[in-house]
């Protein structure tokens, strides 16, 4: 696992209005993403709306309604662990490819929350709970908000 090389950002979102969008399987370890992603948006000053959906194949029509609403950002946690079949892989890319076309489509950034591991133990050691190594909940929401400034920044100038 590599934590190694992540930027330290500091944000303040004052005033953004951010969309959490959160898949339902794997529970403890989404509680743990959805706990670190609230930790860093308080952090930043901001209050988001927490949408929950059945599985992360379902984040990006979830990420869109958000970004085609008005969010200034979205933040998207899952976990997606493989199995025996392909499965994984079809989900794994539709999630990844779908909230990528949210961010690009609609110029709304998207934090990218979404844990595609081999096992639950690698989900977990991701999930920002007590003994974790990481926290990608507080990553994604992090860089989502970080974004959001920057494009803020961009829009002001362009």
């Amino acid at each position: 696992m590599s934590g190694a090389g992540a930027p330290t950002l500091e944000v303040d979102g004052t005033g953004l209005r951010v969309v959490v969008v959160a898949a339902q399987w794997h529970t403890r370890v989404m509680d743990g993403l959805l706990a670190g992603a609230a930790r860093a948006l308080e952090a930043a000053h901001v209050e988001p709306t927490v949408v929950r959906v059945p599985g992360s194949f379902e984040l990006p029509v979830a990420a869109a309604v958000a970004a085609r609403s008005g969010a200034d950002a979205v933040v998207a946690l899952g976990v997606v662990i493989r199995g025996g079949t392909p499965h994984f892989d079809y989900v794994c890319q539709a999630a990844t490819a779908g909230l990528t076309d949210v961010a690009v489509s609609t110029g709304v950034p998207v934090g990218f929350g979404v844990l595609t591991t081999d096992d639950e133990q690698q989900a977990l050691d991701r999930a920002g709970l007590p003994g974790s190594a990481e926290d990608k909940g507080a990553e994604a929401a992090e860089a989502a908000v970080a974004t959001a400034l920057a494009l803020r920044g961009l829009r002001v100038t362009v």
